[in-house]
């Protein structure tokens, strides 16, 4: 590649006039322009920049092109700045909260998950629900088998290429998380959690996560947690069910605040405040005080919200309480989601008449910008590797199976990647079928903690879940070889799907309890020996039917 010294530019640098210097504030458009060109442009520009440099040794302070050409250098500099900004990653977001009500799920959700939407997909969905099912029947049947909801919204969003990532439960609460299958390496420390509260219950199979039974002496109301590391950022998701009822206000806020303080099991894991990123969210059951059902809903029939927020108990608290303070909403500008008469859009109308509320609720934190805000120097953006953009903040008006509305907000995660590379890499070795054993080989960064029980697992593409395998490997005990850069183990043919088909190889760290690698898709080629059995089987068993056509020709 040609360079130019700074001898060669000092040559030209009599054709550097003033008129040149003032129009490097175009410099902007310039560089879109040179990256059109691709390397001409950049070369075009290291000439006009060794130009300036030359003639910076004749620039006084006192010249007047001086404070011209400081401001052009900072301009591009912010330009450069923004250009490595870019680099960063967004990362979409979907966050559902609803209380059910006991209902079972409605027939679609469509318009809930926004699958219709136009803009960038969702890389992924967060679904915190309250009130499902709990019965006993029911709570012993969902620890048997997946519940009736993360079934549900496995079959609608499993062919979409979400694999469910973690689950909670504590008896009505209920959080699940879908990702795209392409983040699964860079999603790593998955643990989950689960806080009781309130003065009365009874004992009772309290909760059940990943597998693991509880009981436990338990009342209706509390949050469970997932937290988790998100290209090496803190991220932790929190769906609470606060205490209803006007006058518990207080009560609320204790509640919230001892969920806020719960610490997860294991070492080196942050309490829930000290997540880069926290997201709270559910039936909070804050109301709207002091003013009356007349003029409340008087309010919501004009569309003047606003006339209301005042009077919210959450925003009162946010005021006063320090541990909210710290917490962003996006605007309430929807409906109240609290109390609907079934199947419609009309609020209460029974016998108690409930004043219309917004109890369905979602919060964020951002741990660096309350950090900073503490503070008296200024935050630099240089110093901040994540930040979190509401794009919508609604409620779903359409849904009727329970006496709440559901509310969403769709976040833009942006933030630079700490995790630019999985920790396995994986690939299936020649042509698969299951007409002879198979290899799958693999290399793993010097940093994974591998295990014995560590597993490389072969998936259906769309697979719904990490328990979602065809087959797996161990990859010590079925290893067959192995070198300092990569090692191979093997599948029998026995386990191999005999029809074929599109999967995926997934490897499991059991140390860390995710899957830290991922293989493109790939195709296993039909058992041709089977087939061919099966045809000369129907064959055989045509040739043999006593009726055949030959037979009716004959009359």
């Amino acid at each position: 590649m040609a360079s130019f010294s700074s001898e060669d530019a000092f040559q030209d640098s009599s054709a550097l006039s003033l008129n040149d210097v003032e129009s490097l504030h175009s410099f902007r458009s310039r560089s879109a322009s040179f990256s059109s060109t691709g390397s001409s442009g950049r070369l075009q520009l290291r000439q006009r920049v060794a130009q300036l440099m030359a003639c910076v040794e004749d620039i006084s302070s006192d010249d007047e092109i001086h404070e011209e050409v400081s401001r052009t250098l900072d301009e591009a500099f912010r330009i450069w700045g923004k250009k490595l900004k870019d680099k960063w990653q967004e990362f979409r977001l979907h966050l559902v909260t609803w209380n059910v009500g006991t209902a079972s799920p409605p027939p679609d959700v469509t318009s809930l998950l926004q699958l219709n939407s136009l803009g960038p997909t969702v890389d992924m969905y967060v679904i915190g629900l309250q009130e499902v099912n709990s019965r006993i029947t029911n709570f012993l049947s969902d620890l048997a088998f997946d519940d009736p909801w993360s079934i549900f919204f496995m079959t609608v969003l499993s062919p979409l290429g979400y694999i469910k990532l973690s689950s909670v439960r504590m008896q009505g609460l209920l959080l699940l998380l879908f990702v795209k299958h392409v983040h699964l390496p860079f999603i790593r420390d998955i643990h989950t959690h689960y806080t009781r509260t309130g003065l009365y219950g009874y004992w009772v199979l309290t909760a059940v996560s990943e597998n693991v039974v509880h009981l436990s002496y338990q009342g209706n109301k509390g949050g469970v947690t997932v937290r988790m590391s998100l290209y090496g950022h803190t991220v932790c998701f929190m769906n609470c069910h606060l205490p209803a009822h006007m006058e518990n206000t207080e009560q609320r806020l204790d509640d919230f605040e001892k969920i806020l303080e719960m610490q997860f099991e294991g070492e080196n894991i942050p309490s829930t405040l000290d997540h880069d990123v926290l997201f709270c969210f559910g039936d909070l059951n804050f109301r709207i005080a002091d003013y009356g059902i007349h003029f409340v809903r008087e309010s919501i029939n004009n569309k003047r919200y606003n006339l209301l927020w005042e009077k919210d108990q959450l925003n009162m608290a946010k005021k006063k309480e320090p541990f909210l303070q710290e917490f962003i909403e996006g605007p309430l500008q929807f409906k109240p989601t609290y109390k609907f008469d079934l199947y419609s859009d009309v609020y209460d109308t029974s016998e108690k008449k409930r004043k219309p509320a917004w109890t369905d609720r979602i919060l964020w934190r951002v741990k660096n910008l309350c950090q900073h805000a503490s503070k008296e120097d200024k935050f630099t953006e240089e110093e901040q590797t994540i930040s979190v953009t509401l794009n919508n903040y609604i409620s779903h008006m359409s849904y009727g199976i329970s006496d709440h509305k559901p509310v969403t907000g769709t976040f833009g995660l942006e933030l630079k990647p700490l995790l630019s590379h999985p920790l396995v890499t994986l690939n299936p070795e020649g042509e698969w079928s299951a007409e002879h054993d198979v290899v799958i080989s693999y290399s793993a960064a010097p940093e994974l903690p591998s295990s014995a029980w560590d597993w490389i697992g072969l998936f259906k593409v769309a697979f719904r879940h990490v328990n979602d395998y065809v087959t797996y490997a161990w990859v010590e005990d079925d290893e067959i070889s192995s070198n300092k850069d990569s090692k191979q183990v093997y599948m029998s043919a026995a386990e191999i799907p005999d029809m074929g088909g599109e999967f995926l190889l997934c490897y499991y760290s059991n140390n860390l309890q995710s899957i830290v690698g991922i293989s493109q898709p790939f195709q296993i080629q039909p058992n041709r020996t089977l087939i061919g059995k099966d045809l000369t089987q129907e064959e055989n068993s045509w040739m043999q039917k006593p009726d055949n056509l030959e037979s009716h020709d004959e009359f």
